[in-house]
C-alpha cells in the first residue's frame, strides 16, 4: 500500500497547487462499494474487494505525496461479521494475504503500520502477524497508516469506559478526573490526532460506527463513487473540499481569521 503510483505531469501540477494550501494532517476513510462494484460487472463480490486493496495502495501513495501524516482505513467493521459466512471467510483470507504482501512495501517507503480493533476473532496467526508488522515498521516516519480491523466506534467507547471504571475501582484515578482528555487517552486511537478529513465512498451518507468520538469536528466528504473507482481526481477533489472549509471549533469566523 505504500509504493508510489505513476502520476502524470498534469496530476502532479494539480497536487502542487492543492498542497500550497493547508493539507489535512489526518485523513480517515470508509472504503465502501467494493462488492457493488464487482456485482455491477457480473463478477464475484470478492473481486471488488481485491480491486479495493489496489485502490487503498494508491490512496496511501497519494496521501504520502500530498503531505498527509496519518491515514486511517476502515477495512473490516465489527458489523461485517453479519455478512454471509462465505464472504466473511474470503474477506479474512484477503486481509491476511494483504498484510503479508504489503508489509515489505510499507517498510521500504518508511510507512509505520498501526492496527486498531479487536483482533481476537481473527485468530492467533493474524494477531502475531500484526504484532510483527507493527514492530518492523515502528521507527518509520514518513506516514502512519492505521488499519481498522473488527473495529467499531461503540466498541472503542465501551472499552475505554471499562478501562476508566477499572482504574477508578483500583483507585488509580478518582471519578472526578474523568474528562475528555482521560477518555481520549483510553481509546484505541491514543497515538493518533483526531481526523481532519473524513472520506466515504459508495453513496452512503453516514458514519457507520466509525471513529464516533474522534470525528466530532472532522470535515465530512461523501462521494457516490464506489471505492475501486476512487481515483487521483477524486482524491484532489476531497483535498480541495477540505480547503474550502473554515474550521471554527465553536468560535466565530472573525476569531478564526484573526488567529490565522
Amino acid at each position: 500500500m505504500g509504493e508510489p503510483a505513476p502520476h502524470g505531469a498534469a496530476f502532479n501540477e494539480s497536487l502542487t497547487n492543492t498542497t500550497d494550501r493547508e493539507v489535512p494532517r489526518h485523513v480517515a476513510v470508509v472504503m465502501d462499494g467494493n462488492g457493488r462494484w464487482a456485482q455491477a460487472r457480473g463478477r464475484p463480490r470478492i473481486q471488488g474487494h481485491r480491486r479495493g486493496v489496489e485502490t487503498a495502495r494508491q490512496v496511501t501513495s497519494l496521501c504520502g505525496e500530498a503531505g498527509v501524516e496519518y491515514l486511517t482505513l476502515f477495512a473490516f467493521s465489527s458489523e461485517n461479521w453479519k455478512r454471509p459466512r462465505e464472504e466473511v471467510g474470503l474477506l479474512t483470507q484477503l486481509l491476511v494475504s494483504s498484510l503479508e504482501n504489503e508489509i515489505s512495501r510499507l517498510h521500504a517507503n518508511q510507512i509505520r503500520l498501526n492496527v486498531i480493533g479487536d483482533l481476537k476473532p481473527f485468530g492467533i496467526k493474524v494477531e502475531r502477524m500484526v504484532a510483527t508488522a507493527r514492530e518492523k515498521t515502528a521507527d518509520n516516519t514518513a506516514m502512519t497508516l492505521t488499519i481498522a480491523l473488527n473495529y467499531g466506534g461503540r466498541w472503542d467507547l465501551i472499552t475505554a469506559a471499562r478501562t476508566l471504571a477499572r482504574a477508578c475501582e483500583e483507585k488509580q484515578i478518582a471519578w472526578q478526573d474523568i474528562d475528555e482528555s482521560a477518555l481520549t487517552a483510553a481509546l484505541s486511537t491514543i497515538e493518533l490526532p483526531d481526523p481532519d478529513l473524513f472520506i466515504r465512498t459508495g453513496g452512503e451518507i453516514r458514519l457507520s460506527n466509525f471513529l464516533l468520538w474522534q470525528l466530532a469536528y472532522t470535515e465530512l466528504f461523501f462521494t457516490d463513487a464506489l471505492w475501486p473507482d476512487f481515483d487521483q481526481a477524486l482524491f484532489l477533489r476531497a483535498l480541495e473540499f477540505y480547503q474550502t472549509r473554515q474550521r471554527r471549533f465553536g468560535r466565530i469566523g472573525e476569531q478564526v481569521r484573526g488567529s490565522s
